[in-house]
């Protein structure tokens, strides 16, 4: 067990007694003292990246792939450790838990502990709704500050995979099966259940995502931060796709739009999004909420393309940032002309197959999702109303 001393006046127990009269609840179920927590070994280590300046997109020919970015984004300062753990007393003793660590300001700066707080703030407001909170976002069970500043996190344990490790594992699973040749699966059949099974799996995935998304929107929040890592998966076993829980992680960036909020903006982590959000004509309240709700949409876009494709590539034919760059740069978000270059590689015909589902239905939502006015996007209930989402095309 590694040593913790408490800072009884840390950030964590201010954040939660500022929190309105609708959280008393919680505040009594969040464990605050790090003697209720026992830490086991570390995990990951991991960092964000800062946005540093966004520019209009570029033209360019369709046979160019190495356009520039939208955007240049530099390497933040704050580097996140991961710890297994288990609570020690009470009710919940012997509960698994995944500790995610927050450097101390002198380690990291301010931009650390307003992101722990951030953090902290989201998953306590979203948890104490009169909904009950949604099973599609990971449950935070408390947290502490140490003496040296650092911020720890205390959240459930569900599984340590994302979804980034899955579409890794399925591409590598392409790489040695196309190795193998025929000899991978005697049966012709086999192999079309086999794909059957990885193509509901990913929409499962989807749909696990979306909810929790409708669910955050519903009740005012923003994520900010989605992608491939921030889902995490309690199975990443195509055959166990009933079972698939997705939940979504990392709110450090998440931002609140209630009315209020928004014309206040006070909070800085958003700022980035309010810049983003006037550049597109949004400037009132009600416009940059709306901005605000489908620019989670985009990064959901993005999202399904990335498990659209990587999945059923070979191993390294297909990252989230070609990717990105291919719809944006490339193809300017005309999907239709993004499909007539990707019928032309035999590489990601499997892809292609699957976003062809329903005549053309992945295709059809996805354009919805990452359409260049930001107003015609769909909400996140709409896109799992879509027929690519209720299963209708499997």
């Amino acid at each position: 067990m590694l040593p913790l001393s408490l800072n009884p006046h840390s950030f964590l127990f201010r954040t939660i007694s500022s929190h309105s009269s609708k959280s008393q609840p919680l505040k009594a179920s969040l464990l605050t003292n790090s003697d209720s927590f026992q830490v086991g070994r570390p995990i990951a280590t991991y960092g964000f990246m800062n946005v540093t300046s966004y520019s209009p997109l570029p033209e360019y020919s369709y046979g160019d792939l190495e356009g520039l970015k939208t955007q240049d984004v530099g390497q933040g300062s704050v580097n996140i450790r991961l710890y297994e753990g288990r609570v020690s007393q009470g009710p919940l003793r012997g509960t698994p838990i995944i500790f995610k660590v927050y450097p101390g300001k002198r380690a990291a700066g301010v931009e650390a502990d307003m992101m722990a707080a951030n953090e902290l703030n989201a998953h306590s407001f979203l948890q104490s709704s009169s909904e009950g909170g949604s099973q599609h976002i990971l449950l935070l069970v408390g947290g502490f500050e140490t003496i040296t500043g650092e911020q720890w996190l205390a959240f459930r344990d569900y599984g340590k995979y994302s979804a980034a490790d899955y579409a890794k594992r399925a591409s590598e699973r392409v790489s040695r099966d196309r190795a193998l040749g025929e000899a991978s699966s005697w049966n012709r059949f086999e192999q079309e259940q086999a794909l059957k099974r990885k193509q509901i799996f990913i929409v499962n995935l989807l749909v696990g995502v979306m909810r929790g998304l409708a669910y955050m929107h519903d009740q005012d929040r923003l994520h900010q931060s989605l992608g491939p890592f921030s889902v995490l998966l309690n199975t990443i076993a195509e055959r166990e796709a009933r079972y698939l829980i997705p939940r979504l992680r990392d709110l450090a960036f998440s931002v609140d739009v209630r009315y209020s909020e928004v014309e206040e903006d006070p909070q800085p982590l958003a700022d980035g999004l309010w810049r983003r959000a006037r550049a597109a004509g949004a400037f009132n309240r009600m416009e940059k909420r709306l901005f605000g709700i489908a620019d989670d949409i985009y990064e959901a876009g993005l999202l399904f393309a990335y498990l659209a494709f990587v999945p059923f590539c070979e191993a390294g034919v297909m990252d989230s940032l070609s990717l990105q760059r291919l719809l944006e740069n490339t193809f300017q978000l005309d999907l239709e002309a993004t499909r007539e270059y990707c019928l032309a590689d035999d590489r990601l015909a499997n892809a292609v197959e699957f976003l062809d589902l329903g005549n053309g239905a992945g295709w059809e939502l996805l354009q919805a999702m990452l359409n260049a006015d930001f107003r015609k996007r769909p909400s996140a209930e709409a896109v799992l109303n879509h027929r690519f989402m209720t299963g209708e095309v499997l």
